[in-house]
């Protein structure tokens, strides 16, 4: 398979079910958004593969009720469920859902993501305050990746209701705050305080 195929030469590009659209067309841009959220996530990932022992399966034991978490394996998992959301919005018409289906997000996912934060949450001091965006090298890249995932949630809520699974949306939304949950917790475990607005 050729990387290059010269068919996006002339500013448009495929969907799934072969419509020719801009690539400025909205939801081309919603699912580019998700592209880049993925690469984001990827780069979060590196981030924690350089430290392996402080952030995979957490550097301290978790409160009461808590469990540890293995953020590089969770990351993974969303970055797959990525592939599945922008799979679901470049199929405008669900005319091969059948193709897309075995991609595609659902209420099992979105659980997942809440049980992760819960889980998190539950090993970490509570949060009081506004606290500003940053702290390590692999926390920032989160809190990054967490600003990226909203702006997704709001190409793909523009593109309306009829447009778009409702499971996409909720997905997102849950998303940006698993992201700076995890964000929180990578800084945690790493031993940096949080600089409180």
């Amino acid at each position: 398979m050729k990387i290059y195929t010269k068919g996006g030469d002339s500013g448009e590009t495929s969907l799934f079910d072969q419509t020719r659209v801009s690539k400025a067309d909205p939801r081309v841009d919603a699912y580019g958004d998700v592209d880049e959220l993925n690469a984001c996530i990827g780069a979060a990932r590196a981030a924690l593969d350089l430290s392996p022992a402080a952030f995979a399966q957490g550097a301290s034991a978790p409160k009461e009720g808590g469990s540890q978490v293995d953020l590089a394996e969770s990351l993974e998992t969303i970055q797959k469920d990525l592939f599945g959301v922008g799979a679901m919005l470049a199929d405008p018409r669900s005319r091969i859902a059948a193709r897309v289906a075995k991609a595609a997000v659902g209420a099992a996912d979105i659980e997942r993501l809440e049980q992760t934060i819960d889980r998190l949450e539950a090993a970490m001091p509570p949060l009081r305050r506004f606290i500003l965006p940053g702290g390590s090298h692999a926390g920032s890249l989160l809190h990054l990746a967490r600003t990226v995932c909203r702006r997704a949630e709001r190409k793909v809520v523009g593109l309306g209701t009829q447009a778009v699974d409702p499971n996409v949306v909720v997905y997102l939304n849950r998303l940006s705050d698993l992201l700076f949950v995890m964000a929180r917790a990578v800084n945690h475990r790493a031993g940096v305080t949080e600089t409180e607005w």
